[in-house]
This record gives C-alpha cells, structure tokens and sequence, in this order.
C-alpha cells in the first residue's frame, strides 16, 4: 500500500488556506442529501457531530456508554491551548506551532500541528459560545496560565475540570441537534466492522448493547472519533473502555495505523493502590504551573518533608533546565523524575515519587494554596490519620509557615 499522508504543498504559513479556497463547497440546500455517521461522542466526536449537523448534514453518532458524557474526555484537567497571546508575551501562531512539534520529539507531522495552531483560536471561541465557564480575570477576559512544554502563558482552563466542561458544552451542542432532528443519537451501540465501497467508507455494522441486535447504517462519509489505545499499559491513565476497537476495525479494512506507539500515558499519576487496581489516577499537570518539584539531596532521606531544609533539597527540574524549570515538557519532566528515583532519592512509600511543593503559590496568594489544586499543608498530612483534620486549618488562619503538597507526591 503507498503511503500518501495527502499533506497539501506550498508554504506551511498558507498551504491550508489555499487548499481550502481550492476545495469544492456544497451549498446550504445541498448539504441536507447528504448522510455522514460519527462513531464516538466524546469531545472530538461530539463537536464533529453537533458542527456538521450545525452545517446541515444529516449526521448520526454513535457511543457505546449509556451518555456521551460518558465520554472519557472528561480526564483532561490542565486546560487548552490556543495562540491569542492574551498576556503580550511574545506569543503567536508560529510560536505553537514551534513549541508543539518540539514537545512531540519532532516527529509529528508539521502540516497539521500548524493547522491545529491556525484553528486554536477559533476553538476557543466555539467552547466559550457552547458556554464553558474558562476562568476569566477580574475584568472579564479569558485567564491564561502556563504550562509545561512553554515559556507562554496559552493555557485556558476552568480550574481542575477543564476537560469535563469542554465536553458539556460539546454535548449540549450536541443535544441542541438532537432536538432539531439533525442528529440521530445511538448510545450502548458498539461498531463490529466498517463497510468498504470503492474504496472509500460508506457505512458501519452495529450491534447494540442492551438487545444484542446488530444494524447496518449506509452513509457518504464516515469518521471515527472512538478515542484512544490505552489498554496496551498495563496501568494507564485511559478508562478501560479505551480499547481501539472501531479503529481496530477499520485496520482490518485496510486502513493504516499512523504512529500507534504515540499513545498517551500520563506520566503524573496518585500513587498506586493495591495490586489489584485497573486504572491509574491522573493528577493535572497543571500543578506545575504552580509549584515546584524536588527531592532530598541525599540518597534514602526518609526524613518528613518539612524537616528538610531549602539547602538540601533539590529542586533538579530547575537546576538541569534552567529555561523551562518545572515548565519543561510532559515526557522530560517524568524521564528526570525517574533518573531521581534510580539514583534513590525516590520519595514516598513506594520510593516512586517526587515532592510537589506550593510555597511559591502561599507567597502570591497570600497565605493560600492555589486555587487550581486541592492541596493540604505537609504538617497535616505527617499527622497521623487518626488525628489529620478533615479541613486544613492552615488554609484559612494566617500565618502558616509549613510548605503545601497535593497528595505529597508525584509518581511517575
């Protein structure tokens, strides 16, 4: 099979532009002959199926979880990135575009990592008109922090939950469609194969899930949004469900699978719980913005954290890159935390983790941690269970003197 990725040529800066200019459009009144069917509900097939119905197709979804906002895009937490330079440092287009294909070890392909730059200021706008509650400033405007992999603040974000409230608002312009009878909505519907004509995909067989009785949906064009391949990690921050069936399907089929080693495990999780557990809790790297990462200087210092001094900590996110400091990207900041933890400056009962602390965060907020974690005061949490208050006394009664951590740990 010939491996055309069919990226349009000329100028990266305006090969997207013209390609679209050059394409054919289809007219309102055209639009409503043609059938397009969307396998998956989550924020990438939700917002598909809710623009094209928004456009005029006639569109139907189908998710295999009772809801689509089952969807396991509800664990993206940090926020979204988009290039409006907002904050007037330095930001652009370009600048994403530079940033993202550096983060992916340069070998995603630059064509569409800049289209995704073009559109992110767009996708921000249909979020907020879907009505995602982004934290805004005191005067009104949209807040941006920074973010690993960055030296600008880009991110938009609505605290912790920031993937949950973009699939809200994806859904409920998906439920908007519903209700105009633009969009056919099939849930606890699971795709069993991919029908093939001419080369093209032109249909899929279903089953459903509760009956057990299995259909078949003939359409112009088909698109699978069906989520991520999680379940080749033993442990990973991906919901069970994420098991690459449809595209697995479409694989048998004929289609090629482009980069499956680029699967996505969160490299900052809570702590494993037992031997018997089947997913991974994701902490937010979000916390990073915020906080700063360290470990013991000496090897096997068991010794609480608030009894060891600034001397001898090492901050080594700081110390090795001292550009991005803690902001250095995802896959770096985990390789540097497991260098740590070989040499056994490892933290935690597992020896597997690193202290996260908030005191940049106390000073700037006055006395508070940040608004964007749930976090405690390591005093507190080195007292026992029996004794740990239920609310940290710290966080309302100034001055507090000790330092702050979210679950005291990283893992890796």
């Amino acid at each position: 099979m010939p491996l055309n990725s069919r990226t349009p040529s000329g100028p990266i800066e305006t090969r997207w532009d013209n390609t679209k200019f050059e394409m054919k459009l289809v007219n309102p009144a055209n639009k409503r002959k043609y059938n397009v069917l969307v396998v998956g509900s989550g924020l990438a097939g939700g917002a598909a199926a809710a623009t094209l119905a928004e456009l005029g197709y006639n569109v139907k979804c189908f998710c295999y979880q009772d809801s689509p906002r089952r969807a396991h895009s509800i664990a993206a937490q940090g926020g979204i990135n988009a290039a409006k330079n907002y904050q007037n440092d330095g930001d652009s287009i370009y600048r994403l575009f530079y940033d993202t294909v550096k983060g992916g070890d340069f070998r995603a392909r630059e064509s569409n990592v800049y289209r995704l730059a073009q559109i992110s200021v767009n996708i921000i706008d249909q979020a907020v008109a879907q009505g995602v509650p982004f934290a805004r400033e005191y005067g009104g405007t949209l807040a941006n922090r920074s973010f690993g992999g960055a030296q600008v603040s880009r991110t938009f974000y609505a605290r912790g939950q920031t993937g949950q409230q973009l699939l809200l608002g994806a859904y409920q312009a998906l439920e908007r469609q519903i209700d105009a009878g633009r969009v056919k909505m099939f849930p606890r519907t699971e795709m069993l194969d991919l029908i093939v004509i001419d080369g093209k995909a032109r249909g899929i067989v279903t089953r459903n899930l509760v009956t057990g009785q299995t259909d078949v949906h003939i359409a112009d064009a088909v698109v699978l949004a069906s989520g991520g391949y999680g379940n080749v990690f033993y442990l990973s921050t991906n919901a069970k469900g994420c098991n690459v069936t449809a595209s697995w399907r479409a694989f048998k089929r004929g289609a090629c699978f482009a980069n499956p080693c680029f699967t996505q495990i969160h490299p900052t999780c809570i702590p494993v719980s037992g031997d018997y557990q089947s997913k991974l809790t994701l902490m937010s790297e979000s916390l990073r913005n915020d906080g700063r990462i360290w470990v013991p200087l000496k090897a096997g210092d068991n010794r609480p954290p608030q009894q060891i001094p600034e001397p001898e900590r090492d901050y080594y996110l700081e110390r090795i890159y001292p550009s991005f400091g803690n902001l250095v990207p995802r896959d770096v900041a985990s390789r540097a935390a497991k260098r740590m933890c070989d040499e056994g400056r490892g933290v935690g009962p597992s020896g597997l983790g690193v202290y996260l602390d908030f005191a940049a965060s106390i000073e700037r907020l006055g006395n508070r941690p940040s608004p964007n974690a749930t976090a405690t005061c390591l005093k507190c949490m080195s007292a026992s269970p029996a004794n740990r208050p239920t609310k940290c006394p710290c966080a309302s009664s100034p001055p507090c003197t000790t330092r702050w951590a979210v679950s005291g740990w990283i893992t890796t």
